[in-house]
């Protein structure tokens, strides 16, 4: 029989899991979307054992309950940087989901990195800066008709200038500082976007897939990080906490 301080005990923690916000998914949803796939079981790293429920095909099978778990942190703590009016970064250069994180940032109105991470992006932040300042005056310049006086030569030239500075700048006109946090969609393949983050004090979120190690992130979110419904559903979940926090911020004003 029960003692009843336990009994009481158990039910505050019950009241306290049904009052934490879900942010709207469950492991159904998550295995569906192959998030619980990770890499060949010789690429495991170490760290991830921890994270790991078993092997199929040679494979290994995520925990997707730890990967809820983390999900749920990383969400609340992206909600806390929208509460701050803080700036969050998505970077993703892995080419097959380039379009996404565009859409996913332009849709949520965050700075992103599509294509190659530019060194210095955040440890010569000021150089950048300097850089999208030409981007977007030359962008504002043809916008506006003054590109007319130059000849058709010179045009195409400003044409093929700009179309260099819209590939490395476009995504970072709305960082207008550096950002609090950033988002990793696949650590290894913008392993230089985060130890820029780390040099300058940024917290890191990041899609952690079985072949990285989970430590190097302040908020990991052990997951498939190359099937694209995977990062989708991940992504999702990232830009539905975003416009939830800023459309409630345009209804109270």
């Amino acid at each position: 029989m029960k003692h009843k301080d336990e009994t009481i005990e158990e039910e505050m923690e019950e009241t306290i899991e049904q009052e934490t916000p879900s942010h709207g998914f469950n492991t159904d949803e998550m295995m569906q979307a192959g998030m619980h796939l990770g890499h060949r079981t010789s690429k495991l790293h170490p760290r991830m054992k921890d994270f790991i429920s078993g092997v199929k095909s040679t494979v290994h099978v995520v925990d997707l309950d730890q990967t809820a778990q983390h999900l749920r942190v990383a969400l609340d703590y992206i909600e806390t940087l929208m509460k701050n009016n803080d700036s969050l970064l998505i970077c993703g250069t892995k080419v097959p989901l380039s379009n996404l994180v565009k859409e996913t940032a332009n849709e949520s109105n965050l700075p992103y990195v599509v294509n190659r991470w530019l060194g210095g992006t955040f440890t010569n932040f000021s150089v950048i800066s300097k850089r999208v300042s030409v981007y977007k005056e030359m962008l504002k310049g043809k916008n506006e008709g003054l590109w007319d006086k130059y000849t058709k030569k010179e045009q195409v030239e400003k044409q093929k200038e700009l179309f260099d500075l819209q590939n490395k700048f476009e995504g970072l006109v709305r960082m207008e500082k550096l950002p609090e946090a950033v988002f990793i969609c696949d650590l290894i393949k913008d392993k230089l976007c985060l130890k820029e983050a780390k040099a300058k004090g940024i917290k890191t979120i990041a899609i952690v897939d079985t072949n990285a190690d989970p430590l190097l992130v302040d908020y990991p979110i052990p997951a498939n990080d190359d099937a694209i419904n995977s990062v989708k559903f991940i992504l999702d979940k990232v830009k539905e906490v975003v416009l939830k926090y800023k459309n409630n911020t345009k209804i109270e004003t």
